[in-house]
């Protein structure tokens, strides 16, 4: 989820050109989030049974939930994802996610940082900043986009690092909703080798995140062959995407690609198939896209992921402060609690281990691409 969460073009003003291209389009997604349906199913976790364990022999308080992650324990393999920041209105929202990953002790990232590493704007830059300044314990990780890795170079990405004193550098790939957006940057020749380049040579480990549309078992080959430290599935069902940028495309009477824009609204990998094929090639793997609850994470998990990623479930409470962003994620810890105590797992490794059933389209899906 894109320029991770946020990034729009926000349709022409009445003359105010105060606020950049880029900064605006955070804004725009926001709204459009907020107000439109832009959420898909197919992820895929409904086909997923966990087997029963009629006999658990373990107390549910004394199950394990902890976890780490490049070498940070976390509480819970919850990951707050990438969402917001680059525009002044979401530093409001930054700051609850990050306290709140702060008292829970889970990972959370910020949206891209294209804007705060081009644009000199103080009150921008805080949208960003303000996760470390709040939150200085937690395990944060920056954002940019792989198509901006062929205009920066290592040092580029190194004062994102700086900027918010990551522990890890995400990059997102969104060339479907670049495809939508009638500005969009089209041109992904070169980017595995600027990935490449990145993983060998920034100072915290690289991330590499789709936003939507899944990453299938081939790409997630190439990608830890590229050396990359983890995947962000990031799978179809959920937010799309391509959804959003068709909303912003009939802003600005781009009729074209608000169709296009419909037409793949749907489009990826389901979730559930893109972890169990990241996993099989890929020892560091996140669930992310149309997870919505902690069974949903209980499932990633036995799927072979090594946490669970949500994003829009948490944009609606971070409006109303950290207090709401902690008590979902204390409710998303106690569901994943509940499914490690009904499957008799005591800790997370023994989930991963947990026996599971495939159904439906998703057994087809997996059958099909075993052929």
């Amino acid at each position: 989820m894109n320029e991770h969460l946020f990034n729009t073009v926000t349709p022409p003003s009445d003359g105010d050109d105060s606020m950049p291209e880029t900064s605006d389009r955070k804004d725009d997604h926001i709204r459009i989030i907020e107000e439109e349906d832009i959420e898909t199913d197919g992820a895929g976790f409904a086909d997923i049974d966990l087997v029963h364990e009629a006999l658990p022999d373990v107390h549910r308080d004394e199950i394990d939930t902890s976890t780490s992650l490049f070498g940070h324990e976390l509480a819970a393999p919850i990951v707050i994802e990438s969402m917001t920041g680059g525009h002044p209105n979401t530093t409001k929202i930054n700051r609850a996610l990050a306290e709140a990953a702060q008292e829970t002790n889970i990972a959370m990232g910020v949206g891209s940082q294209r804007a705060g590493l081009e644009l000199d704007d103080e009150a921008l830059l805080e949208s960003y900043t303000v996760v470390r300044d709040v939150a200085p314990d937690a395990f944060l990780y920056g954002n940019v986009g792989a198509a901006q890795l062929l205009e920066y170079d290592v040092d580029d990405v190194e004062r994102a690092v700086e900027m918010i004193d990551a522990d890890a550098m995400a990059v997102h790939l969104n060339f479907l909703q670049e495809a939508v957006q009638p500005e969009g940057d089209v041109d992904a020749r070169g980017c595995l080798d600027a990935i490449e380049a990145v993983a060998a040579d920034l100072s915290v480990p690289v991330i590499v995140k789709e936003t939507g549309n899944g990453i299938a078992r081939e790409t997630a080959r190439r990608l830890a062959d590229a050396g990359v430290d983890a995947v962000d599935v990031a799978g179809q069902g959920g937010t799309t995407w391509s959804g959003i940028e068709s909303h912003r495309a009939a802003a600005v009477g781009a009729d074209r690609q608000e169709a296009i824009g419909q037409l793949f609204r749907a489009w990826g990998v389901p979730t559930a198939v893109s972890t169990l094929e990241a996993a099989s090639v890929h020892d560091c793997v996140i669930a992310s896209g149309g997870v919505r609850s902690g069974l949903d994470i209980a499932k990633a998990i036995a799927l072979g992921a090594r946490a669970g990623g949500l994003a829009k479930p948490f944009l609606a409470p971070a409006g109303q402060g950290t207090d709401a962003v902690v008590d979902l994620i204390e409710t998303l810890a106690l569901e994943l609690r509940t499914a490690m105590f009904v499957t008799g797992s005591a800790s997370i490794p023994e989930l991963r281990e947990t026996d599971y059933v495939l159904l439906g389209r998703t057994n087809e899906y997996v059958t099909q691409r075993q052929r």
